[in-house]
C-alpha cells in the first residue's frame, strides 16, 4: 500500500472531513512531525482516537527521506538529494547569506544571517533549456503536494528557512496545483514563511501567469527569459515556441497591472549568443515600461553537456551598464554559490544510470535573487 505524505493538504483534510475529524487538528499534527521527525501516530498528543487510526492507516510522517547532504567548500552552500518513496530522487539546496554585508543606496544594509531554500517542483522538466542539466533528464514527474513541502521540512533540520525559490528541478508552473497548495502550506501555521519571500519562477507558462496574482497574491514573479527576441528564446529554450514573446509580455504587462509589484527577470549570459551590446538594447527596449530587476546570471557550465561559453565579466559589465545607464533598469548579477556540489544555476540533474537509486550528479536553475 502506498502511503501518502501527512503534509499533502488537500488529501488529509478530505480524509479527516469525511472521517467526521476536526481539520483544526492538523496544523499542530505538522509541528509535531517537523520536531520529531521519526515519531509513531501515537506519540502525538491530544488527538481524537479516530485520528489515530486514520493516520496510521493512510499518513506517513514524511515519505521522502534525505539521501545526501554535500556541503560546497564556500561553507555556504548545501546540497541535499532527496530520495521519493517512488524511487525517484530531486535535489533541493540551502543557500546562506548575511543580508548585513555591503551597502544598499549608499548606506549600511540592515539584517543578518538568513537561509534561501531552494525547491524542486518536478522530476526532471519538459522544458529542454538546452543550458540547463535538468533539461536533459526530460520530464520524469510531478511532485506531490507533501513532496514539495517535505523539502523545506528536511532543509529546516539543517538551517532556518527564511526565504525559499522554486527554482529547483522541473518547471513550477507546469505542476500549478501541487504547486498553490504547498505554498499555502508553507504560508501558513506552523511554517508561516512571509509570502513576499517566497519567489516563483517560471520560462514564461502564460495561462498559469494569468492566474497567478488570483491564485497566490503577494509572492514574488521571476521570468527565465534569457533572450530579448522570440528567435534566440526558442534557439536555446525550445519549449517557448509555445509562448510567444509578444503575448507572453502582454500577460506579464495584466499580471504587473493586478499585482502592482516588480517582476524579477533571469538572464543567463551566455557567450555570443545573448550577451552583445544589442542584445542589451533590445532587452532594455523590451522592458523599459515595466517595474522589473533584471538579475544577469553567469552561465555554470554543465561537464560534456554543454554547448555554450561563459560571457567574460567585460561584457557582463558592459551589458548591465547599458541596461542601468541607458534604460534606468536596476540591474544585478548574480553572486555564483555552490559550483563545485554542482549546486549552482542550472546545474540541477538527477543521473540513473541503470540504477533504481539516484546517484548525485547536480541541480537546475538555482536562483539567487536579492530581494
Amino acid at each position: 500500500m502506498t502511503f501518502r505524505s501527512v503534509f499533502d493538504a488537500a488529501f488529509i483534510r478530505t480524509e479527516f472531513d469525511k472521517s467526521g475529524i476536526n481539520t483544526h487538528f492538523i496544523p499542530s499534527i505538522w509541528k509535531y512531525v517537523i520536531q520529531n521527525p521519526n515519531c509513531e501516530w501515537r506519540q502525538i498528543p491530544s488527538l481524537p482516537s479516530a485520528a489515530y487510526s486514520l493516520l496510521s492507516s493512510k499518513f506517513k510522517p514524511c515519505t521522502s527521506t534525505v539521501d545526501s547532504v554535500i556541503e560546497s567548500t564556500d561553507q555556504v552552500t548545501t546540497k541535499l538529494l532527496i530520495k521519493l518513496q517512488n524511487g525517484g530522487s530531486v535535489e533541493a539546496v540551502i543557500m546562506r547569506y548575511d543580508s548585513s554585508l555591503g551597502k544598499y543606496g549608499g548606506k549600511p544594509r540592515s539584517g543578518g544571517l538568513r537561509s534561501t531554500l531552494c525547491i524542486s517542483s518536478q522530476v526532471g522538466c519538459k522544458m529542454g533549456c538546452k543550458f540547463c542539466a535538468t533539461g536533459t533528464m526530460g520530464f520524469k514527474s510531478n511532485l506531490s503536494t507533501g513532496e514539495i513541502v517535505e523539502q523545506l521540512v528536511h532543509a529546516s533540520r539543517l538551517s532556518p528557512i527564511r526565504n525559499i525559490v522554486f527554482m529547483g528541478m522541473g518547471e513550477p508552473l507546469n505542476n500549478y496545483t501541487a504547486l498553490v497548495e504547498a505554498i499555502r502550506v508553507m504560508t501558513s501555521y506552523p511554517f508561516q514563511i512571509s509570502p513576499k519571500k517566497i519567489t516563483v519562477s517560471t520560462v514564461g507558462i502564460i495561462h498559469a501567469i494569468n492566474k497567478f496574482h488570483d491564485d497566490l497574491p503577494n509572492l514574488n514573479l521571476a521570468v527565465s527569459l534569457h533572450a530579448p527576441v522570440q528567435d534566440i528564446r526558442c534557439q536555446i529554450m525550445p519549449a517557448v515556441r509555445a509562448f510567444p514573446l509578444g503575448k507572453l509580455m502582454d500577460a506579464l504587462a495584466e499580471y504587473q497591472k493586478k499585482s502592482q509589484q516588480k517582476i524579477f527577470i533571469e538572464y543567463i549570459m551566455l557567450d555570443g549568443v545573448n550577451d552583445e551590446e544589442q542584445h542589451a538594447h533590445q532587452l532594455g527596449k523590451l522592458l523599459e515600461t515595466f517595474e522589473v530587476v533584471i538579475n544577469l546570471i553567469p552561465f555554470n557550465p554543465i561537464g560534456t553537456l554543454s554547448q555554450f561559453g561563459t560571457s567574460g565579466d567585460q561584457r557582463v559589465t558592459k551589458f548591465q551598464t547599458i541596461l542601468r545607464n541607458t534604460y534606468n533598469i536596476r540591474t544585478t548579477v548574480r553572486k555564483q554559490m555552490g559550483q563545485d556540489i554542482s549546486g549552482a544555476c542550472g546545474q540541477l540533474v538527477i543521473n540513473l544510470p541503470n540504477k533504481k537509486s539516484a546517484g548525485v550528479a547536480s541541480l537546475t536553475d538555482i536562483e539567487d535573487l536579492h530581494l
